[in-house]
């Protein structure tokens, strides 16, 4: 069982199903994930037709606690990625358990 699909796998991918070169097939990857991550950064929102939207949220400081030892600390603020699948990938998903 396969736990983590690596940047090296999606090109292994790209080769063999579209016979690009392996130089190709790693600079159509990247090129593709630039994209999404200027347009996510530009936009805040990239939405992937029956694949599911990358949102961009600002999240304010918090007070956190580390569960294991009980010290409170400072959560700094930060930009996060949220993902929300869209129906077809539900579906998709679903259909293929």
């Amino acid at each position: 069982m396969r736990i983590n699909l690596t940047k090296k796998d999606i090109i292994n991918s790209i080769y063999m199903q579209l016979g690009f070169s392996k130089k190709i097939s790693e600079n159509l990857l990247e090129d593709f994930l630039s994209i999404i991550l200027d347009e996510l950064i530009r936009k805040k929102k990239v939405k992937i037709a029956k694949f599911g939207t990358f949102e961009l949220r600002f999240k304010k400081s918090r007070y956190g606690r580390n569960p294991k030892t009980l010290e409170k600390k400072i959560i700094t603020e930060r930009n996060v990625v949220l993902f929300k699948p869209s129906n077809e990938l539900k579906k998709y998903i679903n259909l293929n358990e």
